[in-house]
């Protein structure tokens, strides 16, 4: 193993040792500079040093030891203070016994006792005073006995604590006797802030960090070590760690452990051959693509990896098959698991729930109909989402409501159904959210939003609405989902999307409808709307400058039509029911709907193109009346459990309760003067 430096090239720059973690390099380079460092990430990892793996303890160790350091201590909140390399508790026991015997000679100097030799105390005057210090008085005795307990040895049991290991520390790294170096391990499970003590343990390891001084040269010959006496801590998070422990002193670094990279996992997998199915046979080119589709993963994931390729029968020569396999940890498919006659009537299923959309409904069955078969253009095809839509047309027509009923068509239930309102990601920044903030900042430890969904739900319809609203670095993340199929957090974690239903929302065009339906004097036929919507979005991502998006989302685009007459009546029923539903279970009481009246004053209500524009949002809107009108009925009358409530158009024109014969007159909602 070489020593984690590097090593000049023919024109004398920096090459980072190809077998060393490119962290342990720039671990070296720091240490040169005479700078403290703060190690987070993946500290609980594995890396391949000298033919073997070897834990982030183990190697560490050796990088140290390399950089000159003739003791390496560890303190972790477990083990408390150990040496984890050969005699080197043996020289830390010599150079703390030197430290004790230094500060024992300087407690055995004299003691002023008289108040002439203590001019601090020169105004403590009297027969009193001075017979309560003479030589032989208990105030001498106890202050002879103080001193000479000042630096005297600390034991074994003291060296357990936090607070003694700190003090010795500072007083070695302050020491130019030997190169010394020490790591703290998870010293944020123990110094948790707000409380007082862990604000003071901070301060004196930070103390520690800072009074480290330049060794000298050892007497052996050995050659000098290159910096200042090294205290380091290793955290998994270094969010955890309060901001002015690292960020006010420019000689304290903070170095980020990732997961391994492409050189990294091309010799980790190289080292597993033997474990990977297909392995004799594969090639080149096919072990480079299983690096390529391993970014993200640890070296202890990629060990696994191996594993899985043997217990499921995945070989090498399918990698996105094998690392799906890996990262979902699933036997059962509820893609493969659908019902193939429940796929086969999927359009008729969801046309139930999306009324007046036969082409986009069309469109999505015959979607879900190739996600449940599994083909696809190569394996590079298998990686992305099952499916990806742009839906986009005239707002209140069935956009969010078809996204909802493939999600219960799937998966039964719409819990698997997951809503991003593109109008909170207007901000740059606001990227952050959906993968996570980056190491050090705010929300690190959280994950993304979008990231953590799909980690603990692989299997999801994915609906990210009014997409037109989202800041342009914000669609850039979904260049990498419909591409690749993933995406990484801050964190380090990949979520997989190859499962998952990605849909798009948008009302893109839909601000120059007006203008379309006045020229062609309110009749717009289907395939001149799908014209116009196209040219509005293609026109979109062209003024964002993000075309290769839209290349991506293209054939996937699905037109949703305008609220036509035939369609009024159709949503108005089924509003209707889920109101009579709703009765029905709260109360035991049957709404008898008056349906040809209240279809005539529906109708009549949304020929009005003003209400038109808003779809089947406006027809909720304005049957809100009937509801209205049955409330009142229930807290004036107070209907019996089975009893049947006849509800029409009253002779005001408006929905009422119609009473039956010698009930009286009707009860309507009232109408504002």
């Amino acid at each position: 193993m070489s020593d984690g430096a590097a090593s000049p090239d023919a024109k004398g720059a920096s090459v980072a040792d190809p077998f060393m973690p490119l962290w342990a390099v720039s671990l070296g380079w720091e240490l040169r500079r005479g700078r403290q460092v703060i190690l987070d990430g993946q500290i609980r990892d594995r890396w391949w040093v000298d033919g073997h793996p070897v834990s982030f303890r183990e190697l560490l160790c050796q990088v140290l030891a390399l950089q000159g350091a003739e003791v390496v201590g560890w303190w972790d909140p477990v083990d408390q203070l150990t040496f984890p390399l050969p005699g080197h508790q043996g020289r830390f026991d010599q150079l703390l016994a030197g430290l004790t015997a230094r500060g024992a000679a300087a407690a055995e100097q004299p003691q002023p006792d008289t108040p002439e030799e203590r001019p601090w105390e020169r105004d403590r005057t009297g027969p009193q005073s001075e017979a309560a210090d003479a030589p032989g008085s208990r105030r001498a005795e106890q202050r002879r006995r103080a001193s000479e307990g000042l630096l005297t040895p600390l034991g074994p049991r003291r060296l357990a604590s936090l607070e003694d290991v700190t003090a010795v520390v500072r007083r070695l790294a302050a020491s130019q006797d030997a190169a010394t170096a020490f790591v703290f391990q998870d010293v944020d499970h123990v110094l948790q802030p707000p409380d007082q003590e862990a604000f003071l343990g901070w301060l004196r390891l930070r103390a520690a960090m800072t009074d480290a001084v330049v060794p000298r040269p050892r007497a052996d010959g050995a050659p000098p070590p290159h910096a200042r006496n090294a205290v380091l801590c290793a955290v998994g998070d270094v969010g955890r760690l309060p901001a002015w422990f690292h960020q006010e002193d420019p000689r304290t670094a903070t170095l980020h452990i990732g997961p391994p990279g492409p050189a990294e996992r091309r010799l980790w997998l190289s080292l597993l051959r033997g474990g990977f199915g297909g392995a004799a046979t594969a090639t080149p080119e096919e072990w480079e693509a299983l690096v390529g589709a391993t970014d993200g993963m640890s070296a202890w994931e990629l060990d696994a990896l191996a594993k899985t390729s043997h217990i499921r029968r995945e070989p090498v020569q399918r990698p996105d098959k094998l690392v799906r396999a890996h990262r979902l940890n699933v036997s059962v498919d509820p893609w493969t698991q659908l019902d193939r006659e429940s796929v086969a009537r999927a359009g008729d299923d969801l046309r139930t729930r999306v009324i007046g959309q036969d082409h986009a409904v069309d469109a999505v069955a015959t979607a879900l109909q190739s996600a449940y078969v599994g083909v696809g253009f190569g394996d590079s095809g298998m990686s992305r989402p099952r499916g990806s839509f742009f839906f986009v047309g005239p707002t209140g027509v069935g956009k969010t409501e078809l996204a909802k009923a493939v999600a219960e068509l799937i998966f039964g239930d719409q819990s698997a159904y997951a809503r991003f309102d593109m109008s909170e990601y207007q901000q740059e920044h606001a990227a952050e959210r959906l993968a996570g903030a980056p190491p050090g900042y705010l929300g690190y430890e959280q994950g993304g939003e979008l990231t953590r969904r799909v980690q603990e739900r692989p299997f999801s319809v994915l609906l990210f609405d009014e997409i037109e609203k989202a800041h342009p670095a914000v669609l850039d993340k979904f260049l990498q989902i419909l591409e690749d199929g993933r995406l990484t957090d801050g964190r380090g974690q990949t979520a997989n999307f190859s499962q998952c239903l990605v849909i798009f929302t948008s009302n893109t065009g839909a601000e120059g409808l007006k203008d379309l339906l006045e020229q062609r004097g309110g009749e717009v036929g289907y395939e001149l709307l799908v014209r116009h919507f196209k040219d509005a979005v293609e026109e979109k991502f062209h003024d964002i400058r993000r075309p290769e998006i839209h290349g991506r989302l293209k054939p996937g685009v699905v037109v949703f039509d305008m609220l036509r007459d035939r369609h009024v009546t159709g949503i108005t029923d089924r509003l209707l029911d889920q109101l009579a539903e709703s009765v029905r279970e709260r109360h035991q009481v049957e709404l008898d709907y008056d349906r040809p009246g209240l279809h005539a004053w529906i109708t009549v209500r949304m020929a009005d193109p003003e209400r038109r524009r808003y779809g089947g949002r406006q027809i909720r809107n304005e049957l809100e009346a009937v509801r209205a009108v049955v409330v009142r009925h229930f807290i004036h009358a107070r209907p019996t459990a089975g009893q049947r409530l006849p509800v029409g158009i009253g002779d005001d024109g408006g929905p009422a309760v119609v009473p039956r014969p010698g009930e009286g007159a009707a009860l309507t909602l009232e109408k504002p003067e």
